[in-house]
């Protein structure tokens, strides 16, 4: 299937239900108070850029954001957030999709570390192996999350 990424505003239909299904696919996963997602309106911020994946036909199937977190460790920092795919369309790259366009917007902002704060277990290996394919590497924990058994955390840099 081929799809296309552009960013987009959060404030529509299709992608509030995309990050519900998110929110209650991670319910299971952790505890309440280590669930970091952004919410819509969050999500609508200056800070952040949304990307939404879609099909030929239009219908929305995954969806990332790219929030620009100043600097964090003496480097410009940007925070890969809410990313997700459908379940029907998994396995079809979309997820790949989403992370190479938010880490070309990224250095197109000037961003130079890349940070992510994801969970553990095997409901979220898929995601791991993602990040660990696009070159992101596991460390500690990054900006103001609590380090806990229920969060890894991982890191690129990134050059023009």
């Amino acid at each position: 299937m081929a799809v296309s990424v552009a960013i987009e505003t959060p404030l529509q239909d299709e992608v509030r239900g995309l990050v519900e299904a998110l929110d209650a696919y991670l319910v299971p996963l952790a505890p309440a108070e280590f669930h970091f997602g952004l919410d819509i309106e969050e999500m609508a911020g200056a800070d952040t850029t949304v990307f939404v994946a879609r099909t030929d036909a239009g219908e929305a199937v995954g969806v990332g954001a790219l929030k620009d977190v100043g600097h964090e460790s003496g480097a410009r920092t940007g925070e890969v957030k809410r990313m997700f795919t459908l379940p029907s369309v998994r396995g079809q790259r979309i997820g790949s999709a989403l992370l190479d366009a938010i880490c070309d917007s990224a250095v197109a902002l000037g961003i130079k570390r890349l940070v992510l704060e994801t969970g553990v277990g095997e409901g979220l290996a898929a995601a791991v192996r993602l990040y660990e394919n696009h070159g992101f590497t596991e460390c500690g924990a990054v900006l103001d999350y609590p380090d806990s058994g229920y969060s890894r955390f991982f890191e690129k840099k990134l050059s023009a």
